[in-house]
This record gives structure tokens, C-alpha cells and sequence, in this order.
């Protein structure tokens, strides 16, 4: 087991917490502050919600002698990302009537409500349940939300995917009944002795991340997770998955001992063994992860200190087998493909471009109106992809020109007319209400791609597809590292510079500058793609063009093929 002689301060509140509980309802119910005490913080994420404040008011506030404008995120668990018309409508309304009335799509296929205050998270809560949606385990210390290649209904083997999902998310969910006592008013049974099966009373060390692919599209970025699951097909029949470990994309400015790091691929596996497979990972990095410093508390740190060797050997002596080799696949890319696409069913699926997945109402863009009145008519279901768009799926031909006249309607029409990049870009949510952010992301994310569209049309790129994200600090929830131009920031106006991973998500980039500012991001960029524009191959991406030419030298770290 793991060497953990000095617990961080979170292990000692998830001891002490009674399976979650601590006093977070007593917290909810004090008048005195809009937030939670420092140990509820902390606990409140294992039911799906962050304490956050509005950082652009924090400093009026504290010169009027006034606590922060504290407020509340709430994070749906939907594994697959999966959300009837009904449930949108429901969490819509929640977002209008409690939150800052937008909906944000994730990076993790799931759906966040900002902007809640305390007095009314737990009428939010649920009411969301009463919806058939809940926020159990959607952050902590635990696993997440469970995501899928998007669009699930557009194969047989997509469809197998979305069930494997799903189960799975339901074999790793907590079974602590606090989440049920504290949102939903439900009476603890009398003299009952409640336990934790999976994860006992510490819960894991970290957070633990699960994906799975559909090739040839890598949408889920699966080399980014703790676990992984490539699915290996015989045309549309599922063979079953190869399995990679220890994937994660959290580091530290300055802290050369935390980093970025691709999984590694371990073996196949048949679907029948799906479950226990992903239990008995997990498994292992509960009893070996480290619960002293949580920066080093993912499983990429718990096998690269232990040898992935180790690792392998752990997970034989606990399945009672070796996984097999693993399968050859092929990835072709890992953004989405917009438009109207037929399944194999004849249903349609239209993919919608959500700008940074914000959802909202806007002069000139009423998006969370057209989303609203497509619901209102729409047959199918929604599917959120990883890469914060939205799939208006399972739609009758018959239906889709009323379709079509809401989307234009609604200014959601603009996948078909903006840039390459635009396509591709990812941004986290940063300032103002992440309390980690050092530097803007969102809010930030259509002004650099505007000056950056500039650059690409002088180039006669504007129309090639480059990967590009931000992320307002360097935990990576927009997944920077594996993009072909990527800001982190560093301070207000501040970001490093990488450059040099593939499109389809088996390469991570490199840092090319630190801590430099728009004007030089700019003017380090503008050779490059002149460049790129001059020299590139047949159908080489950007980041492969930037390695070919020398401009980066060695690459970091590489998916094994």
C-alpha cells in the first residue's frame, strides 16, 4: 500500500465526513454567509458543485468590508452525454431562473449551471433530480462523469459504447446516501451500518477520469484520462476495447515534478470484462495513490513512480490474468464533424457549434432560446460532446427542415461559416468564477481567434484545420497539451506558448515561449504559418509540419502505436 505518513488536510476532512455529509446541510441552512465552510467546500464536490465568487467583484467587495459574491457551479452526471428534450428543458429553466441563465457544455460531456446562490442550490438540486438528472459524483474525489465517442446512436458500436458508459458510470458511483439526505430530504435508516463497497470512507486520492473511443475519431481525447477504453471493431460488431492507463493533463507552473501524460496502452480486453477491469484499476490507485500531496495524487503519478511494470503485474495478481495484446487501430482526428450526418438506422444527427460550450442568449445569438424551442418539437435526444458542441440527435427526415428554420433562426447556423480553427477550439471557463484560473480563457477565446483568423487568411490558411485551445491555468481542463497552438496562462494577459501535437490526440505539444503576452504570441506565430503555408505536405497538419521542419525538435511523449 501506499507510504502516506503525513495525510494532506482533504484526506483528514474526507475521513472525518461520514460517507460526505460532514455539515453541509447546517452550512445551507446559515443566513449569516453565502458560502460553506472550508472542509464543506471540499466535500460539496463530491455532490457535483464548486463554492466559487465572482472575481471581478472580489476586490470592490473587499474595500466595502463585504464577504465575495460567493455562488455556486453545479455539474450534471450524464454519462455518454446523453439529455432528453425534457431534462434540457428542465435544466434550462433551473439555469434562468437560479443560475446566470446560460448553460455550459464541458469538456467532460456534461452540462454546468453557474452563477447559483447558496439559498438556492438545493431547490436546483432537486429539481434537476426530479428530472431523472443527478450531480452525484460529477466532481471529488471519485470517478467522473463517464464520457463516450459522441453521437452514440450513429453506429451499432457507437450505441455499445453509450450502454458501456453508462454502466460503468453506475458500477463506480459512490453509495454513500448522503447525496440523497442532504438534496432531497430523504431519512437516514435507523441503526443501518452504511459503507462504501468500492471506495471506503477516504474515497480515492484524486479525481479518476474515464473515456472511451470510437475509432477513427478520438473525440474523447482517450490518451487525456486515467483510464481509457479504444473500442475495436470487425466493421459495426465490437470485438471489445484495448485498455490504456494513466493518462492525465493537471500540472503545476514551475513544478518540474508534476506534468502532462499520455496513457499507455496495456492490453485488449472483451466487453464482458469491461467492469472489472475498470473497478480493479481504480482499485489499485485507491490503495497506491498518494493521499500526502495531491499534486502528485492522479494514477500517472501513482505508475510512473511505481513503473508501469509494476502496475501490470498488480493488475494480473488482482484480475487472476494477463490482458492480451492489444488490437491494431486507427485514429483518424479528435474534433467533431458538423452538419446533418445519417445514421445507419436512417435518423439524422445535426452537430451545432457552441462557441467554448456557452449556452446562452445574446444580442444578435439567442442560442438558449433556439435550443429551448427545438426541444419544445424535437423527438430524439440531445448529445454533448467532449469537445463542448451539441448533437440535435435521432431526428426523422421529415423533421428536419423545421429544424433547420430554428437553427437559422437562432444564429446556430454558424458551424457553416466560420474558420477552421474556430471549428476546433476549446477554452475553459476561467475568470471570472474559476478560482484557479491565473489568467482569462472563455471570455478570451473569440478575441484571440480573431486576430489569429487575421494571420491564418494573410496566409491563405483559414480554411486548414488547426487545433487550437486555451486554458486560464495550467490543470488543463480544456486539455491544452494535446493541441497544435495552446495558451496557458500564467497571469492576467500572460500566457506560455505550446505548440507541436497531432489532430488526432497521440502527441503532446511543448512549451515553444513562457509567460509572453498577446503581441508576442502573435509575432512568434506569424513565421510559423507563413511557413507552414510555403512548405507543408499533402495533408500535413500544422503540428506535424512544426516537428518535420525542426522548429521543435524531439517531441515530448508520443502514444505507442
Amino acid at each position: 500500500m501506499a507510504d502516506n505518513t503525513t495525510l494532506s488536510e482533504v484526506e483528514h476532512i474526507k475521513q472525518a465526513s461520514r460517507l460526505l455529509r460532514g455539515a453541509i446541510a447546517d452550512g445551507l441552512s446559515d443566513p449569516v454567509t453565502g458560502g460553506l465552510s472550508e472542509a464543506d467546500r471540499s466535500l460539496i464536490k463530491f455532490h457535483g458543485s464548486y463554492q466559487q465568487d465572482d472575481r471581478d467583484l472580489r476586490e470592490e467587495r473587499r474595500q466595502q468590508k463585504l464577504e465575495p459574491a460567493h455562488q455556486f457551479m453545479v455539474r450534471t452526471r450524464l454519462p455518454g452525454g446523453v439529455v432528453t428534450p425534457v431534462q434540457w428543458l428542465v435544466l434550462d429553466g433551473l439555469a434562468r431562473d437560479y443560475g446566470n441563465g446560460s448553460l455550459r457544455i464541458t469538456t467532460r460531456q456534461t452540462l454546468q449551471l453557474h452563477g447559483i446562490i447558496k439559498g438556492n442550490l438545493k431547490k436546483a438540486i432537486a429539481n434537476m433530480n426530479a428530472a431523472l438528472v443527478d450531480s452525484i459524483a460529477a466532481c471529488g474525489d471519485v470517478n467522473r462523469n463517464v464520457i463516450a465517442s459522441a453521437n452514440p446512436v450513429e453506429s451499432s458500436a457507437h450505441a455499445e459504447a453509450h450502454v458501456w458508459a453508462v454502466r460503468l458510470s453506475e458500477h463506480l458511483r459512490p453509495r454513500t446516501r448522503a447525496y440523497y439526505e442532504i438534496w432531497l430530504d430523504e431519512q437516514p435508516v435507523a441503526g443501518a451500518q452504511e459503507t462504501e463497497p468500492l471506495y471506503g470512507a477516504s474515497y480515492l486520492p484524486r479525481k479518476f477520469k474515464v473515456a472511451i473511443a470510437v475509432p477513427p475519431v478520438n473525440d474523447v481525447d482517450v490518451f487525456a484520462h486515467d483510464l481509457g477504453f479504444i473500442a475495436i471493431l470487425a466493421g459495426d460488431a465490437l470485438l471489445g476495447f484495448n485498455v490504456l492507463v494513466g493518462g492525465g493533463m493537471g500540472a503545476t507552473h514551475g513544478d518540474a515534478a508534476t506534468y502532462p501524460r499520455l496513457a499507455s496502452v496495456i492490453g485488449f480486453i472483451t466487453p464482458e470484462r469491461l467492469l472489472q477491469v475498470a473497478e480493479t484499476v481504480m482499485l489499485i490507485q485507491r490503495d497506491f495513490g498518494n493521499r500526502s500531496n495531491r499534486k502528485r495524487a492522479r494514477l500517472k503519478y501513482t505508475i510512473d513512480d511505481r513503473t508501469l511494470e509494476w502496475f501490470q503485474d498488480e493488475l494480473h495478481k488482482r484480475l487472476g490474468y494477463d490482458l492480451p495484446a492489444a488490437r491494431p487501430y486507427r485514429f483518424q482526428h479528435n474534433g467533431d464533424r458538423y452538419g446533418w450526418i445519417e445514421g445507419e438506422d436512417g435518423r439524422w444527427h445535426l452537430t451545432l457549434h457552441i462557441e467554448a460550450g456557452r449556452v446562452d442568449d445574446r444580442p444578435g445569438r439567442p442560442q438558449l432560446t433556439g435550443l429551448r424551442e427545438i426541444a419544445r418539437i424535437h423527438a430524439g435526444d440531445f448529445r454533448l460532446t467532449p469537445n463542448q458542441n451539441l448533437i440535435v440527435a435521432n431526428v426523422a427526415a421529415a423533421a428536419r427542415p423545421r429544424l433547420d428554420a430554428l437553427v437559422e433562426e437562432h444564429a446556430l447556423d454558424g458551424y457553416r461559416r466560420i474558420s477552421a480553427v474556430r471549428r476546433h477550439a476549446l477554452a475553459c471557463v476561467a475568470l471570472p468564477t474559476c478560482g484557479l484560473a491565473m489568467a482569462e480563457a472563455e471570455r478570451y477565446l473569440p478575441t484571440f481567434l480573431d486576430k489569429l483568423e487575421q494571420q491564418l487568411d494573410r496566409h491563405g490558411l483559414l480554411q486548414a484545420p488547426i487545433l487550437f485551445r486555451i486554458s486560464g491555468c495550467p490543470n488543463g481542463c480544456s486539455r491544452p497539451y494535446l493541441a497544435e497552438i495552446a495558451l496557458v496562462g500564467k497571469a492576467l494577459g500572460r500566457y506560455n506558448l505550446l505548440l507541436g501535437a497531432d489532430f488526432s490526440g497521440e502527441r503532446l505539444n511543448r512549451l515553444y515561449l513562457e509567460n509572453v503576452t498577446e503581441t508576442e504570441i502573435l509575432a512568434a506565430l506569424d513565421p510559423l504559418l507563413a511557413g507552414y503555408a510555403a512548405e507543408r505536405m499533402q495533408h500535413e497538419h500544422f503540428g506535424d509540419f512544426l516537428l518535420r521542419s525542426g522548429v521543435l525538435g524531439a517531441t515530448t511523449q508520443r502514444a505507442p502505436a
